[in-house]
């Protein structure tokens, strides 16, 4: 069970963060989810795909990093080899959480963040500090903050952007198949992407929707985002 704790400048003053990359810190995994507001940023690097929730059956964005399982190809030698790291990485062992508070004499659903105690990259001695000597927030925690905002708003958007697709039936299943350089033969299964030809279908009405609600541009980020199928090919074949 992990130890929660509410982020605070007292108890946790000296805490610090490990920033490095590896597989001892959890960033030996093939996929992880990803979300609309950071969608530009993702589809220059990963192929995003759409896969559904096995607890709830809903839609949900993931970003690809590997052919196989626990298998990151982004990750070499404990470095990203990526200009952008998906926003669930970057969070590092801070979570939002939220609480009802009243304020002005109403009850406001409050966000909070917690930091996971036993996450291997908290750290007393090495890594960035969560706080200042003075008891300000560091760089390195404002930068993790914006991240979490990055989840929590992409989560709200995430929902209306999925209600929308499915609103003008513009999701269909993707299979993707793979052969290596040695002859192995992959196939990845069980995912979803934007039906192109459905889109380009589109009347004006349903694209102008679309379009004035941010959902056409995330549309074509997915699209685009395949491109860089080949490249995680690319990065299998080179470990060969």
């Amino acid at each position: 069970m992990t130890n929660h704790v509410l982020l605070n400048n007292k108890t946790l003053a000296h805490l610090k963060v490990i920033t490095k990359s590896g597989a001892k810190f959890g960033d030996n995994i093939s996929n992880t989810l990803t979300f609309p507001t950071e969608f530009t940023q993702v589809q220059r690097e990963y192929p995003i795909l759409f896969s559904k929730n096995p607890e709830t059956g809903e839609f949900q964005s993931v970003v690809l990093f590997g052919l196989k399982k626990d298998e990151n190809l982004y990750l070499k030698r404990g470095k990203w080899q990526a200009n952008y790291i998906p926003a669930v990485i970057t969070k590092g062992p801070l979570l939002i959480g939220y609480e009802d508070k009243e304020i002005n004499g109403k009850i406001i659903n409050n966000a909070i963040i917690y930091i996971n105690m036993d996450h291997p990259r908290i750290s007393k001695t090495d890594g960035e500090p969560l706080f200042l000597e003075n008891g300000e927030n560091s760089p390195y925690l404002d930068k993790v903050i914006q991240s979490l905002v990055t989840i929590d708003e992409g989560a709200n958007i995430s929902k209306a952007m999925f209600a929308a697709f499915n609103q003008y039936n513009l999701i269909e299943p993707i299979t993707l198949d793979i052969e290596l350089n040695n002859g192995e033969k992959m196939s990845l299964s069980g995912n979803y992407t934007i039906h192109s030809e459905k889109l380009a279908q589109l009347d004006g009405d349903a694209l102008a929707k679309l379009n004035s609600a941010g959902f056409l541009q995330m549309a074509f980020s997915v699209m685009s985002s395949l491109d860089n199928f080949k490249k995680l090919v690319d990065l299998k074949n080179a470990t060969l």
